[in-house]
């Protein structure tokens, strides 16, 4: 029978639970990168070669391969991705080598069961179906099995493989090896490009990312069939956008003419999408689209710098952003960054204006309560008028996003706010009693979904300051 979630505020009230514990006890700079998808699982990176992944469905931890990363400082951070190319770096895709109607032969070296995991098929035959994966062969040019389709895979098949990837940031004086990802479905660590950042990354940082794939499906913002196509535009008659809304978020074709390409936008009108490159196959009357998250993007921020740095996955390169109006003052210790993409308010997903997926918000730290929100779409940082905007974030702060809210706890001290970022209101999430250690840089919070078809009921973790205890607490 389908699980019902009958708590109700005042009358339960929140209850810590103890976790599995880390493997050791959380030092300056460790931090946590989780993983949105089927599984939800979290790395900790704890120095240039410590690193272990969590289960949460399990609880419990188990060793990784060592990232041996270049550097380890404050400002080490990382973030998770949606898409896996495989253990090279700046690939954009990946390229079959065979198949049938039911298997798709990789150029891949699977390390892992993938069941539940999804393929994105971008190009060649079925181009535009998502699939998910019912079996994999391991090793070299491991065989994925699907449901049969209506043509056979072959060497002309791209696609992607929708599995986790962990972003990880040395800080420090960078070197070759300071910027990695972890790659789930191959078990290999991978290095990825450092030109176009400071020759050091300190204070403290955050990376964040714009994923078009959450949990078990797209995070789709809007959705259509278009009225025509050029060579680099898609275009709905029946559409009212607000110009440029949909700048640098991504549009994937969904089915119809040109089916499995996807393109960042570059601006829009009304009516009409431009793509930042041009269409391989220009979509028409029959192309069915989606609009969601940049799967391409990263973006560091923090260094006690209001400069900000874009990097591109497909490019492997940096760019350094120059937003139109630039942030108010420097982020420094006890920053964050988060991705807003599930608001639940009309106003945050009516289509004509959708705010979901426009905004990072990003809590200055250093002992101050700013807090600023960067428009992903408009390049320019706003602050943030918010409601009592008395409490103050340094050292050992930590942050979670879910929904509606931005969860925060308070250095070392226990104490939780909530904030509203539909209300722009910062509010009491009662008090975490169990004792921390001292007040550490790095992020060691994250949330997991328990889903029981439409019911979910979501977590917050924390693994405390100076300590090896992780407790959660259910979000009611």
């Amino acid at each position: 029978m389908p699980t019902t979630n009958g708590n109700r505020k005042i009358l339960d009230l929140k209850r810590w639970e103890m976790c599995a514990p880390l493997p050791q006890v959380t030092g300056s700079a460790h931090f946590v990168v989780s993983s949105r998808h089927a599984r939800q699982q979290q790395i900790l990176i704890s120095s240039t070669t410590g690193a272990q992944i969590h289960n949460p469905s399990e609880d419990g931890w188990v060793l990784l391969p060592s990232p041996a990363l270049g550097s380890f400082a404050a400002g080490a951070c990382g973030v998770g991705g949606a898409v896996s190319t495989g253990a090279t770096a700046g690939a954009a895709s990946l390229t079959a080598t065979g198949g049938s109607t039911s298997t798709i032969i990789t150029n891949q070296t699977l390390a892992r069961d993938l069941r539940g995991y999804h393929v994105h098929i971008l190009a060649g035959p079925n181009a535009g179906v998502t699939l998910e994966i019912r079996s994999n062969t391991l090793g070299t040019n491991a065989t994925i099995t699907v449901d049969a389709q209506g043509s056979a895979f072959s060497a002309s098949t791209v696609y992607r493989l929708l599995t986790p990837t962990f972003f990880v940031f040395g800080a420090g004086t960078l070197a070759a090896g300071s910027f990695k990802r972890y790659d789930f479905a191959t078990n290999t660590w991978v290095t990825l490009a450092n030109t176009g950042l400071p020759a050091s990354i300190g204070t403290d940082a955050r990376l964040c990312s714009t994923p078009s794939w959450i949990d078990t499906g797209y995070k789709q913002f809007a959705t259509g069939t278009a009225t025509a196509g050029g060579a680099s535009t898609l275009t709905n008659t029946g559409r009212n956008w607000t110009t440029n809304q949909w700048t640098n978020y991504q549009v994937r074709i969904v089915s119809g003419t040109g089916a499995g390409q996807i393109r960042t936008v570059a601006s829009n009108t009304a009516t009409v999408i431009t793509t930042s490159a041009a269409w391989t196959t220009q979509p028409d009357a029959t192309s069915a689209y989606s609009l969601e998250g940049n799967d391409d993007f990263l973006y560091l921020l923090g260094n006690n710098a209001v400069a900000m740095y874009r990097y591109s996955i497909s490019g492997n390169t940096w760019t350094t952003l120059s937003p139109t109006v630039a942030r108010g003052a420097a982020p420094n210790v006890g920053l964050s960054a988060s991705w807003v993409h599930s608001a639940t308010a009309t106003d945050w997903t009516a289509e004509n204006a959708i705010l979901n997926g426009r905004y990072m918000y990003s809590f200055r730290g250093g002992g101050t309560a700013a807090l600023d929100r960067y428009d992903i779409a408009g390049n320019t940082w706003a602050a943030i008028t918010y409601a009592p905007a008395a409490e103050t974030f340094t050292t050992g702060t930590k942050y979670c996003y879910v929904k509606d809210r931005i969860y925060v706890t308070k250095e070392a001290t226990g104490r939780w706010f909530a904030f509203d970022v539909v209300q722009n209101a910062m509010e009491p999430w009662g008090t975490m009693l169990y004792p921390q250690g001292g007040a550490i840089l790095g992020d060691t919070c994250w949330d997991v979904t328990y889903r029981d078809g439409t019911t979910e009921i979501d977590f917050v973790y924390l693994a405390l300051n100076s300590s090896n205890i992780v407790m959660r607490q259910m979000v009611i």
